[in-house]
């Protein structure tokens, strides 16, 4: 079985056609073609949690297992640690296995893509990033690549962060700049994306009315990136509605009517009159996608 370390998991996972291929995986989860299993969740030592996520459709299945130790970064040591492998579905002869970390964060960009094209959204206009970290940076280059962003504000709670992640798209022809103050530009931008682990709304409730804006750090029930006044102003399109129910904060804390979420795989485009946001908690058949992306990549070379 090969293993594919970061550099290699990246260059295998191209965005336009990681793109293409979870827009493939769902229809193929609409049609019944492809399933998963509840994550499981297993208590580690010292505050430790061991996540395994498995999914399959007719040709592969996928296992993803992920360990977070929130006191390794005292230590030197990174505090999320994964891997995805890759199974023939009929055999169960292992193929591929891949670095979960490059997975995860190039999938969950490629995802906010996706989503936007399911709700009907083009999302290559002026964008404002809040965060910079390994997300923001996913988003930005996925954005920039697949979309044509051209025009970049970032916005992180480490103004020295924020400017580090602006020189860098600015060396791929993004017109990026680090800003204090969100609320200067939120009315301007035509996407926001947040990608931060905050516990309270970081995305101001001033936007455009016809703004696309994208959540994808939060991931309890007792977190929310985007405040409650703008989620219930918004067309609300989620990645699952199985795991928005139980992980979306930003849905819960709103106490939004669930009867009008769609999920991207029966979405219908949303109409151009009303912001739209775009909430993704992860699944594991999304990590399926990008590992049959991943092995057949390989399989060309």
């Amino acid at each position: 079985m090969r293993t594919l370390d970061a550099a290699e998991t990246a260059a295998a996972l191209p965005y336009g056609a990681l793109v293409e291929a979870l827009l493939q995986m769902f229809e193929r989860e609409r049609i019944g073609e492809a399933h998963a299993a509840t994550r499981t969740s297993v208590p580690l030592a010292g505050g430790g949690v061991l996540l395994l996520m498995p999914a399959a459709d007719a040709r592969f299945a996928a296992l993803k297992t992920v360990t977070v130790h929130a006191g390794n970064g005292v230590i030197g040591l990174p505090v999320v640690q994964g891997e995805v492998t890759l199974m023939d579905a009929t055999t169960g002869t292992r193929l591929i296995a891949m670095d979960g970390n490059v997975l995860t964060a190039r999938r969950t960009a490629a995802l906010s893509l996706a989503g936007a094209a399911k709700a009907g959204r083009h999302v290559g206009g002026r964008m404002l990033l809040i965060g910079a970290g390994v997300q923001a940076r996913s988003h930005a280059e996925a954005f920039a690549e697949v979309a044509g962003m051209r025009h970049l504000w970032i916005h992180a709670r480490t103004q020295a962060h924020a400017e580090q992640l602006a020189q860098h798209m600015r060396t791929l022809g993004v017109d990026a700049s680090a800003i204090a103050d969100p609320a200067q530009v939120c009315e301007e931008a035509d996407v926001i994306v947040a990608t931060t682990n905050s516990s309270s709304p970081v995305v101001p409730s001033q936007v455009r009315p016809d703004a696309t804006v994208i959540a994808v750090g939060a991931y309890r029930a007792d977190m929310a990136e985007v405040p409650p006044e703008l989620v219930r102003r918004c067309a609300v399109f989620v990645d699952t509605l199985e795991g928005a129910r139980h992980e979306a904060g930003e849905l819960i804390q709103a106490g939004i009517d669930w009867s009008g979420v769609q999920a991207f795989a029966d979405a219908k485009p949303s109409t151009p009159d009303k912001p739209v946001l775009i909430k993704t908690v992860g699944h594991a058949l999304w990590d399926l996608a990008a590992a049959q992306l991943a092995y057949t990549h390989q399989q060309q070379r």
